[in-house]
C-alpha cells in the first residue's frame, strides 16, 4: 500500500497557498469487478441497450471495473475482449475504453503493437508497451510509454505528456520498490511528486485509489490515470504478450503485420 502522502506544490504553480487549501482533493477509486455479475450489465442495463447507447460500445465490449468519485460511480470501464483473449500475434492488442453511466464515450487507450516492439527491440529485449490514449474533446493522441531500464532491479516506470492550449506538461510514473501491491507516484517535469495511484489488495477484483495533489488536480489528467489504472490490470500479460511478439521477430518465425486501427494511428495528419 502506498504511504500517506506529503505532495508539495511550487507557489509558481499555483495562485497562493490560500486557494490551494480551498481545493478540495477528489476521492477516486478505479475499481475492477471479482465477477462479471455486475449492476452495469444487469437489471435495467441490458447489453442490447448498451450496444445502442455508443458507437464505441462494439459487440465485444467487455465491462470490468469503473471510477467511482466522492462516493459516486462516474464512469465504466471496459475492453474489446474478442481483440485480446480471442487473437493471436498482431490481432491481439488490448484496447480499453471508458465510459460514462450513460454509456457515453470519454475515453480509449490502445496498445500500440509497432512502437511497443520498436521500443523493446532496441532496448535488448525488455518488453516496453506502448499505448495510445484518446480523450473525449482532446485534440491529443496522449501517448504512454513504459520506460526502459537501464539497470534490473530498477523500479518500472511509465511516461507521457498532456499538451493544453497554454501549456505542455510532462509525467512520469515510477513504481514503488518496497510496497505491498502495484503502487506508483507520479512526478511532473521538474521532479515534484504531485500524486500517486494506491493499489488496493483488499479489493477482491482489485483497485487503485488515484491521489492528486490539490494543486495539480486536472480532469484530463484524472481522465489519463483512471485509463492507466486499467492498463496495470493487464500490466504482466500485456508485457508478455510484446515480449513474445518481440522474440518472434528477432528469430525471424513471424512477420510484422499491424492492425488496420493500429496503422490509422500512425498516419500523417498532413498528408492530403
Amino acid at each position: 500500500m502506498a504511504d500517506g502522502m506529503a505532495l508539495a506544490a511550487s507557489p509558481t504553480d499555483v495562485k497562493t497557498a490560500k486557494s490551494r487549501a480551498k481545493t478540495k482533493r477528489r476521492k477516486v477509486k478505479v475499481d475492477f469487478w471479482a465477477t462479471d455479475l455486475n449492476t452495469a450489465e444487469i437489471g435495467i442495463m441490458k447489453r442490447t441497450q448498451n450496444e445502442a447507447a455508443s458507437d464505441q460500445f462494439t459487440k465485444d465490449m467487455e465491462l470490468y471495473g469503473q471510477t467511482v468519485v466522492d462516493g459516486k460511480r462516474e464512469a465504466l470501464i471496459g475492453y474489446r475482449q474478442e481483440l485480446w483473449d480471442g487473437s493471436e500475434g498482431f490481432e491481439r492488442r488490448l484496447v480499453i475504453k471508458l465510459f460514462s453511466e450513460t454509456l457515453g464515450w470519454r475515453g480509449s487507450a490502445e496498445m500500440m503493437l509497432g512502437r511497443s516492439l520498436q521500443l523493446s527491440l532496441s532496448a535488448g529485449g525488455q518488453a516496453l508497451p506502448v499505448f495510445s490514449i484518446n480523450l473525449a474533446r482532446h485534440d491529443q493522441l496522449i501517448q504512454l510509454e513504459r520506460v526502459s531500464k537501464t539497470l534490473p532491479f530498477m523500479p518500472e516506470r511509465f511516461s507521457f505528456f498532456i499538451q493544453n492550449k497554454s501549456e505542455v506538461n510532462f509525467y512520469t510514473l515510477r513504481r514503488h520498490l518496497f510496497s505491498m501491491g502495484a503502487d506508483y507516484s507520479v512526478y511532473d517535469q521538474k521532479g515534484r511528486k504531485i500524486g500517486v495511484l494506491d493499489h488496493q489488495l483488499v479489493n477482491l477484483g482489485g483497485a487503485w485509489m488515484v491521489r492528486i495533489d490539490p494543486a495539480h488536480q486536472d480532469r484530463k489528467l484524472e481522465a489519463v490515470l483512471e485509463l492507466i489504472c486499467a492498463v496495470l490490470k493487464f500490466n504482466r500479460a500485456g508485457r508478455k504478450h510484446v515480449k513474445k511478439l518481440s522474440e518472434q521477430i528477432l528469430r525471424g518465425k513471424i512477420k510484422a503485420d499491424l492492425d488496420h486501427d493500429e496503422e490509422n494511428l500512425y498516419r500523417n495528419p498532413r498528408r492530403r
